[in-house]
């Protein structure tokens, strides 16, 4: 079995890449205009749309950079996968019925269209398509590279393609996603997710039963061989700290609900009533999925400090060093297909949001028109997908560095001025820009500071940027609200905001 291992695995990513092509020539056939690009239709049932927003929050971010994160920081990382189910919660319960609403009111098919909607202003709509896009260079970067990683460790292991680089692979990975994105948009998305996030349900199943089984005395050896080597890996605030883990608690927890991949689902289902099926339907498949994330890293951190395993050169490569080295070669193929398919997906919701921001969301708002708007959001994806690997290959950044720069990114723009903005008709147009303004302000200039002079730009007690820009948005946005007169609304955009 050793001597088919690595030709095993290869075969299921082999028929999962020609899956993909598939899929996108039937979804070439359903995507007929910009509404069906960037929306679907509005009909998706509760288990695709279920299966979509769990799928996405995972993808190469949790079942690459997840098991890389836990490697490096041990159980920290715990504070950022489960507070990500408050965000489920508090997403549902603020907005998914409202979204539901406000986009049916205007004809919407993006978010920064609802945007506009509720604010009565295209100052608002351009400055949260700006902050999505700029949000999604760095989450589709994540999922590029986690994409590139996986490909690269499992091709290295053939006899033809040993010294293959991670640029090629980039290239690769991305010519799949750009085939894949640009003939089906989120059609091809949101219809594989159904099936995709079922895989990937199962095989983290699995995967969390093999990494049990791996060691004599399952759980309680790994902790033992962690608690013996490194104390502070396995304590309730990893090797982060309390403030870091806190800030995680605020940005993944509050923050979650700000994702706009998640919140533009919402836009998508047949029924406003279908919102309380899809909400316990997406939190049960990403507890399961995310075992995977939690497992693999303690495994491989437990493994190298037993001398069992060799130091990895790159905390990214714990996933898919495990799965190759340690799994059945048959459950290695198919999660190497879950994984791919789970990034596929999720790469293909950012570039769709992306685009709609490029091609449909900032032209609206300056009153431009595009003339031959779907042949031209097809070329928009093909640049974001370009712009975002050459961010992904020249930042250096971690996986889930990348993912949790790109979710603090969005939480920061979006949640003060849609989760509460939403809720609140007291909020005013003038503090949702400010909002935003500030919150990339902060975030980029302190993402910027810290890669070319730590020191300066270093925040006390490792707290997450993205925490620190959430937390100036949201105190902006509130205190100019309070202090300006009271907006005046439309009487449509108020009746749904009473329900």
């Amino acid at each position: 079995m050793e001597a088919y291992r690595n030709p095993i695995i290869l075969s299921f990513v082999a028929l999962y890449m020609l899956l993909c092509i598939g899929v996108g020539i039937w979804a070439l056939r359903r995507t007929k205009s910009t509404h069906d690009f960037f929306m679907a239709g509005r009909d998706l049932g509760v288990m695709v749309t279920a299966f979509a927003v769990f799928s996405s929050t995972l993808s190469g971010f949790g079942f690459v950079g997840g098991p890389g994160l836990v490697y490096t920081l041990g159980t920290s990382s715990v504070w950022m996968f489960v507070c990500i189910i408050m965000g489920y919660n508090i997403s549902f319960f603020l907005l998914a019925k409202r979204m539901r609403l406000f986009a049916e009111l205007g004809n919407s098919i993006s978010l920064p269209d609802v945007v506009g909607l509720r604010y009565g202003t295209k100052s608002t709509s351009f400055l949260v398509s700006l902050a999505i896009l700029l949000g999604v260079l760095g989450y589709l970067a994540t999922q590029i590279k986690a994409m590139a990683v996986v490909l690269q460790d499992i091709l290295v292991e053939t006899d033809f393609l040993v010294n293959i680089n991670l640029e090629m692979c980039v290239i690769i990975s991305c010519s799949i996603l750009v085939f894949y994105s640009v003939t089906g948009g989120i059609v091809a998305s949101v219809y594989s997710d159904l099936i995709q996030g079922g895989v990937m349900i199962i095989a983290a199943t699995l995967v969390f039963i093999t990494v049990v089984y791996t060691f004599d005395n399952g759980f309680s050896e790994i902790s033992q061989t962690i608690q013996e080597h490194d104390p502070e890996a396995i304590g309730p605030w990893g090797t982060l700290g309390m403030v870091g883990c806190l800030s995680w608690f605020f940005v993944f927890g509050l923050g979650g609900s700000g994702q706009p991949h998640v919140i533009t689902k919402m836009m998508m289902y047949k029924k406003v009533s279908d919102a309380r099926f899809i909400l316990p339907v997406s939190i049960g498949g990403y507890i399961f999925s995310a075992l995977l994330w939690l497992g693999i890293g303690l495994a491989m951190r437990a493994l190298v400090l037993q001398g069992v395993q060799p130091e990895l050169e790159s905390a990214d490569a714990a996933a898919s060093q495990f799965l190759q080295h340690y799994a059945h070669p048959v459950l290695a193929g198919v999660v190497f297909a879950g994984l791919f398919a789970a990034i596929m997906s999720t790469a293909d919701a950012f570039l769709n949001i992306g685009t709609a921001a490029v091609m449909h969301d900032i032209p609206k708002a300056i009153g431009k028109t595009i003339k031959n708007e779907l042949f031209w959001a097809r070329t928009t994806t093909a640049l974001i997908t370009i712009l975002s690997a050459l961010f992904a290959l020249y930042t250096g950044d971690l996986i889930a560095i990348l993912g949790a720069f790109g979710w603090g990114t969005f939480a920061a723009a979006i949640v003060p001025v849609v989760v509460i903005g939403f809720n609140w008709k007291r909020a005013t147009p003038m503090a949702a820009n400010i909002a935003v303004i500030s919150s990339l302000l902060v975030n980029f200039i302190i993402k910027i500071g810290q890669k070319y002079n730590p020191e300066a730009f270093a925040i006390p007690y490792k707290i997450d940027v993205g925490a620190l820009a959430l937390t100036v948005s949201l105190i902006l946005f509130i205190g100019i609200s309070l202090a300006s007169k009271p907006p005046k609304l439309d009487p449509d955009v108020e009746a749904v905001m009473d329900l």
